[in-house]
């Protein structure tokens, strides 16, 4: 139930906090007074665009607060703990904060909160019938729905829901992978002609770098072996002049004759020695060297092919080496993959597809079963809550008829009226302005009733309505203020006099500002006399008016 409404700064209400009791509880007011800006500030808690216009002149924002206390039905408390709200036993804090610029922000016991969760949240505490909202009977989804909440099928039609949601996701996974099959089965050719030429190119990385050093070497063959010939002369002439070999050993010789005279000559004798002995693996290298150096034009031509063949891979493919034509080779051959991948999992969904559809199906027989079972005794009680609003002849019957399989089962439902008992038609295209506020009526405290919700707000439901049947009317919502919270609103006597909290809702000139503000005040018994009193005769109060008002509250 709503216990507190504080809002400051909202349009013509600057400052108001207020409390409110359990059971029925009456809002009147003058044409103007604020009462649908008290909604409009209500609607702010439900999650309703926001704007800057809602700020009153001279304020920087708007705030909106307002305490529920919930039960624990499961599907609030795990709302709140999803998007890390704190439960506090049921106890909530909703508020929403409204800036100049239009910009909100929500929180729920002081936790942030996306608006979209206000509206989650909102949907099982509350709920506002306003004037247009008769027109939601001639809706099917409305209609299908009401029925619903009476036959109690609020875990089956959600069941259907999931599935449905379930199946729509198969749907739409199997249709891209119908899409993904159909484009590459479009480039198989070509895909496969692309990874069969890098396949065959037996790719390695580092060849191209090794095969550029050998090309080099092979294309100056020539003149490498010149070179290196020429310095394996000058190691060991061919001709009759020692060679470099020889030439030291004769010097170390010499210096062995003088070290015998000179003792540091020893050390250069060592060095002798050690640079021949280097100087002999050096020539041994070059040796070697010039005998692998091979003038061969056909390894030439072979490495210089393989060379072009590589470039005009990565030239291809958009590489810059091999490791990146090995990335392109792999990709395809996943890609060729893919395609037996996607084909067994085109016939997984399809076979998944086939079982969720029969159960959607399923579950809509059972709610088609339920809904018929459920449809007679509803439309028996609501012609029996109608009939007692002094349309004693009304009859009222609920339609089913077979539509595709969806979200909400395989049924359509229509509402069919008629208050001379005879030829009931669609309820939109029979009921006057009179009927349809009382229809909404009986739908909404029925469906109340089954929904478990714990306050509703009527505003102004007794429109096209007068005498005795607003005061019916106003004894329907009086009892339904026994079982829940109930705000109606309303410019009828009969209906204000039901409940036991009555609440004025007035607009004055702020002696500061010289601006019109809203205010709400609960009145005591004697104010409510006179309230009531006024209802019935307009500005100037009579002693019948306030007699009359008397006995309207004493339920005489």
């Amino acid at each position: 139930m709503l216990s507190r409404l504080q809002v400051r700064n909202y349009v013509l209400i600057d400052s108001l906090e207020i409390d409110f009791p359990e059971g029925l509880i009456i809002i009147t007011g003058q044409t103007g007074a604020g009462k649908s800006i008290l909604l409009g500030a209500l609607s702010l808690l439900m999650g309703a665009k926001a704007d800057a216009s809602m700020v009153s002149d001279g304020a920087e924002n708007c705030v909106v607060e307002a305490e529920f206390e919930a039960e624990d039905n499961g599907v609030t408390k795990a709302l709140l703990e999803e998007n890390e709200v704190e439960w506090d036993g049921g106890h909530l804090i909703i508020r929403r904060v409204v800036n100049r610029s239009g910009r909100s922000r929500a929180f729920v016991n002081d936790s942030p909160v996306p608006v979209t969760v206000l509206q989650d949240i909102s949907s099982g505490l509350i709920d506002i019938h306003s004037q247009h909202q008769t027109l939601m009977l001639s809706d099917r989804n409305f209609q299908l729905e009401t029925l619903d909440y009476f036959a109690g099928n609020a875990d089956l039609r959600s069941k259907c829901m999931d599935v449905w949601r379930t199946l729509a996701a198969q749907r739409t996974e199997l249709k891209d992978v119908e899409q993904k099959i159909s484009r590459i089965s479009a480039e198989q050719d070509y895909n496969e002609a692309q990874y069969r030429q890098l396949e065959s190119a037996s790719l390695r990385v580092g060849e191209l770098e090794e095969l550029e050093e050998e090309q080099k070497q092979l294309a100056n063959a020539e003149d490498i072996k010149t070179a290196l010939s020429a310095v394996e002369e000058l190691f060991a002439p061919s001709s009759d002049m020692l060679s470099l070999d020889s030439s030291l050993k004769e010097v170390d010789k010499a210096l062995s004759r003088v070290s015998r005279y000179v003792p540091s000559v020893i050390e250069l004798s060592e060095r002798i020695d050690s640079c021949r002995r280097e100087l002999d693996d050096i020539y041994s290298e070059v040796s070697a060297l010039n005998s692998r150096i091979d003038v061969s034009p056909e390894r030439l031509e072979a490495v210089e092919d393989r060379m072009s063949l590589l470039y005009s891979l990565m030239q291809k493919h958009s590489c810059h080496d091999e490791s990146e034509l090995i990335a392109v080779r792999d990709s395809l051959s996943e890609l060729l993959f893919d395609s037996t991948a996607l084909i067994e999992k085109r016939m997984q969904l399809q076979s998944e597809i086939s079982m969720t559809e029969k159960e959607l199906g399923n579950l809509a027989d059972m709610l088609h079963q339920r809904r018929c079972e459920a449809a007679v005794k509803f439309a028996g009680e609501l012609t029996q809550s109608i009939r007692d609003l002094e349309l004693p002849f009304a009859i009222f019957e609920v339609s089913l008829s077979d539509c595709p399989v969806g979200p909400t089962g395989s049924d359509t439902v229509s509402f069919r009226f008629s208050s001379t008992g005879k030829n009931a038609v669609d309820v939109s295209k029979c009921a006057s302005g009179g009927e349809m506020s009382r229809i909404m009526l009986a739908l909404k405290a029925m469906r109340a009733r089954y929904a478990d919700m714990p306050t509703m707000i009527f505003d102004e439901i007794d429109t096209g309505v007068s005498g005795s049947v607003a005061d019916k009317m106003g004894s329907m919502i009086c009892n339904m203020g026994t079982y829940m919270q109930v705000f109606a609103i309303t410019h009828l006597p009969q209906v204000a006099a039901k409940g036991s909290a009555h609440y004025l809702v007035s607009k004055e000139i702020d002696p500061i500002s010289s601006r019109a503000v809203s205010k709400i005040e609960r009145l005591s018994d004697k104010q409510r006399v006179l309230e009531v009193a006024r209802m019935l005769s307009g500005s100037t109060l009579t002693e019948a008016a306030v007699a009359n008002a008397e006995s309207l509250l004493s339920g005489k």
